[in-house]
């Protein structure tokens, strides 16, 4: 299933706001069904 939708994903920012088209948006999908903790790892770089 990752090679299907990837394990990461980078988004451009431009004045603190994503750069998203108008019918794009950013979802978490767990295809575990196992109950378990979970991390997010958000990575911010740039000036």
């Amino acid at each position: 299933r990752a090679s299907l939708v990837g394990p990461s994903l980078s988004v451009p920012f431009r004045e603190g706001r994503l750069i998203l088209g108008t019918w794009q948006q950013i979802a978490f999908v767990d295809f575990d069904n196992r109950p378990r903790r979970r991390v997010l790892i958000v990575q911010v770089m740039g000036e």
